[in-house]
C-alpha cells in the first residue's frame, strides 16, 4: 500500500486536492505489484495533472527483505514520476515531520493531526494518506522560505544549505514547469 496526495498552492495558502491509496493485491506476484503501483501513480498524475513530485527518503528496516521491498516499490513509484516528466524531490522523515509538527520527534498521530489542521480538513485522512500529504506540504513550506529546503537555487549538503551555480539553476527551470503563484504537489 503506498499513500498519495495532492495539494494545491496558491501564493502562501495551501489548498487540499485529493488522497488516498494505492492498493496492490497481496496474492500477487512482486512484479505484478510493481506494476499496480506504477499504474497508480501514473493515473493520479493523469488526472490531477501536478506540476511537481516530493517523496519521503527511507531508510533502512531491522529487516532486510523488508528494507529491499520497500526500496524497490520506492523505485517504482519515482520511476512513475519520472516518466511522466515530473521533477521529484526527496525529504526525509525528520524534514517532513519538522516542517509540519514543528519537531522531527512527532508522532504518526501528531503529524496526521497537523495534516487536518494544516489544510482544514473535515476528518483526518488515514495514514498513509496523512504521510503523503505530509510530504507535500514539507514541499510547499520549503519552496516558500519556511525551511528553503527544495527552493529552486538552493541544495543541502552536511545539513547546510548551498546557493547553486548559475548553470545548475539555469538546467533546473528548463526541466520544471512549476509556477511561485499557481503550484500542484503530488506526493
Amino acid at each position: 500500500m503506498t499513500g498519495f496526495g495532492v495539494i494545491e498552492m496558491q501564493g502562501q495558502k495551501l489548498r487540499y486536492v485529493a488522497s488516498g491509496c494505492i492498493k496492490s493485491d497481496s496474492h500477487q506476484r512482486l512484479p505484478e505489484r510493481l506494476h499496480t503501483l506504477y499504474a497508480g501513480i501514473t493515473e493520479i498524475i493523469g488526472t490531477y495533472q501536478p506540476d511537481i513530485a516530493a517523496v519521503e527518503q527511507v531508510f533502512s528496516n531491522v529487516n532486510p527483505q523488508s528494507t529491499l521491498l520497500l526500496g524497490q516499490a520506492r523505485g517504482a513509484a519515482i520511476t512513475a514520476l519520472v516518466a511522466q516528466g515530473l521533477p521529484v524531490s526527496e525529504y526525509t522523515a525528520l524534514q517532513v515531520k519538522q516542517s509540519v509538527v514543528g519537531h522531527g520527534k512527532a508522532a504518526k498521530q501528531q503529524v496526521a493531526h497537523m495534516v487536518t489542521r494544516l489544510l482544514t480538513l473535515p476528518g483526518e485522512p488515514g495514514s498513509d494518506a496523512a504521510d503523503a500529504l505530509a510530504c507535500a506540504i514539507c514541499h510547499a513550506h520549503g519552496s516558500q522560505g519556511l525551511g528553503q529546503l527544495a527552493a529552486p537555487g538552493r541544495r543541502q549538503r552536511g545539513g547546510r544549505l548551498l546557493a547553486l551555480a548559475d548553470s545548475e539553476l539555469l538546467n533546473r527551470a528548463t526541466l520544471s514547469k512549476t509556477t511561485t503563484a499557481h503550484r500542484r504537489t503530488a506526493s
